[in-house]
This record gives C-alpha cells, sequence and structure tokens, in this order.
C-alpha cells in the first residue's frame, strides 16, 4: 500500500486532506468499488487520451462509461486512448494501469466530466492496485478548479469502458 510520491508531494502542497483506505488488490475500479464497498458514481477514475497536443486525462465516475465521439465534440479535436507505454511513461511513480485522476501533478490538463460534481465525496487510486485516497467534494474541486469541465460519459451496464 502506498500513495504515489508525485501524488503526494501535491496533495502536500495544496494542503488537500484525505484519507488512504488499503484494500485488496484489484485490476480495475469497478471492481475496487465492489471490494471497497463504496458506489462507482463517487470512484473517480482517469482515462489517458492521446491528442493533436500532447496528452489529456479524462475523469468520470467508475460506474460510467465514457464517450469519444461526445468528447471530441466537446474538444473540436481528435482525441484516442493512449497506449500502455504511454500511460506508463506519463506515471513512471504509479503501477501499470494504476493512474490517479489528478493530471495536474502529472503536468497533463484534465477534462471533467460533470457527473462526478454530484457527489459529496469522492475516492480515487493512489497511484496502486491497493489504495484508494478518499477526500471531500470541496477537497476535489479545488484540485480540479481549473480543469475543463463537460458531459462525455453516460452510465450503461456491462463491462466495457469505451464507447465509440
Amino acid at each position: 500500500m502506498s500513495i504515489a510520491p508525485t501524488l503526494q508531494r501535491y496533495l502536500t502542497a495544496e494542503n488537500i486532506q484525505y484519507d488512504v483506505i488499503p484494500h485488496d488488490p484489484t485490476m480495475s475500479s469497478a471492481r475496487t468499488a465492489e471490494a471497497c464497498r463504496i458506489s462507482g458514481d463517487c470512484l473517480a477514475k482517469a482515462i489517458v487520451l492521446r491528442r493533436d497536443a500532447g496528452y489529456l486525462l479524462a475523469v468520470l465516475p467508475a460506474s460510467r462509461h465514457l464517450r469519444l465521439s461526445a468528447l471530441r465534440n466537446q474538444l473540436g479535436e481528435d482525441v484516442e486512448m493512449a497506449g500502455e507505454s504511454e500511460i506508463d511513461r506519463l506515471f513512471p511513480d504509479c503501477a501499470h494501469g494504476a493512474v490517479p485522476p489528478l493530471g495536474h501533478c502529472y503536468a497533463l490538463p484534465l477534462i471533467v466530466d460533470d457527473s462526478i460534481e454530484a457527489q459529496p465525496e469522492i475516492y480515487m487510486e493512489a497511484g496502486d492496485h491497493e489504495t484508494l485516497l478518499h477526500m471531500s467534494h470541496a477537497q476535489f474541486a479545488h484540485l480540479v478548479a481549473s480543469a475543463r469541465h463537460g458531459r462525455f460519459s453516460e452510465k450503461l451496464p456491462g463491462s466495457s469502458i469505451v464507447w465509440e
């Protein structure tokens, strides 16, 4: 159990209050929500996207699916999923696939789905597959205040993450 050093420094510098929640190792945000007995609506997940200007981190609830077409329309540019090797390079102090939804500390711009704004508290990956961070909505809102916001997800049954 550990918080990625880059993330920990960022949260300290921003004076963010949070709780650390250890859990059994999981390999998906949906499984993490199950293991921690929390709603997937308040578990923020991050999806790394590639675009002409570099990379972008899309943040949405674990209970929702990214709609690339909606995101492309909002951004006015083409975006696509980044490859695993690209993600590993962007998040060198995180376990493979355990991307925290706070791109600013990794010099990545964010776009945050509006559906997470309704949540009174937020949980997120801490950079490994067995640690969650828990914070109030106000603390999370402070961290993503300068991010773009929009509607680019939908709540759908099934196991797929991305819908074209």
